[in-house]
């Protein structure tokens, strides 16, 4: 029986195209979370980029965060689990960044900066993704009493895989072409489930994830059910038991529809 479900943000949640909440997805849930069902984010956004979500938090609606891909997570203003990025491997990447102009997000616990911006920031996380405008750095002061929780590179499928082998303690997802988010090692949507899980004493075999992006695929393998958004591109659907339809096509509506949930 599923006790939990953990929800997936931009492009689950939230559609790309109005960057908004469908209407029926805010009803299922509250119907859902109604018959005792307890409601999770599990995002690769920090809580400082979580802007998006009203339309279920002005209700009440959510029990808990996964953020970071699983670095962060915390109940209310209880912090149940984080784990930053080791120093050294945080100095690398920004280090692999800088000498190729590359930009970089750097989330700390608290906040969050960016080194090298250019036009890729700009229309991907505030004209794309709709999120406020992020402090810019210099590398200096980007790691300067500051732990890195997060760190988003703009980098390419093949530099990812250059500098893979310098950071061997981090952990390294991708749900947009232009940028992969690393966070420390064993830090992804799994490990965030187990966590929020273990704190509410629920059986990870009575949840249910949904998502739409790589960084979703382990947790819709990990959850006792794992739902891909019709959206979703064919590697992350093939992860998942069951496909529901696009976020613009009330999605989440019938896939707890389907399930019995509401």
């Amino acid at each position: 029986m599923t006790k939990a479900i953990f929800f997936d943000i931009d492009g689950t949640l939230v559609s790309f195209e109005t960057h908004g909440i469908p209407a029926s997805t805010v009803e299922a849930i509250a119907a859902a979370r109604a018959h005792g069902v307890k409601v999770f984010i599990a995002t690769g956004r920090p809580e400082i980029l979580i802007n998006n979500l009203d339309a279920l938090q002005s209700r009440g609606l959510i029990d808990g965060y996964v953020t970071m891909n699983g670095g962060y997570c915390f109940v209310g203003n209880e912090v149940i689990y984080k784990s930053a990025i080791p120093a050294n491997e945080a100095r690398v990447l920004l280090d692999y960044c800088t000498a190729r102009l590359i930009p970089c997000v750097v989330v700390g616990e608290r906040d969050i900066c960016v080194c090298h911006s250019d036009d890729r920031v700009r229309s991907i996380f505030y004209e794309y993704l709709h999120a406020a405008p992020i402090p810019e750095v210099s590398p200096d002061e980007a790691l300067r009493n500051r732990a890195a929780f997060q760190m988003t590179p703009f980098i390419t499928e093949n530099q990812e895989a250059e500098l893979h082998p310098h950071i061997p303690h981090c952990e390294v997802g991708r749900w947009h072409p232009a940028f992969a988010d690393v966070t420390a090692l064993g830090n992804t949507k799994q490990l965030g489930i187990d966590q929020i899980c273990r704190h509410f004493g629920i059986d990870v075999a009575d949840t249910m994830a949904i998502g739409d992006g790589g960084n979703d695929i382990p947790m819709l393998r990990h959850a006792g059910i794992g739902i891909a958004m019709g959206n979703a591109n064919d590697t992350v659907k093939a992860a998942a038991d069951y496909v529901t339809d696009p976020v613009d096509r009330d999605g989440i509506a019938k896939a707890l529809q389907h399930f019995g949930l509401v």
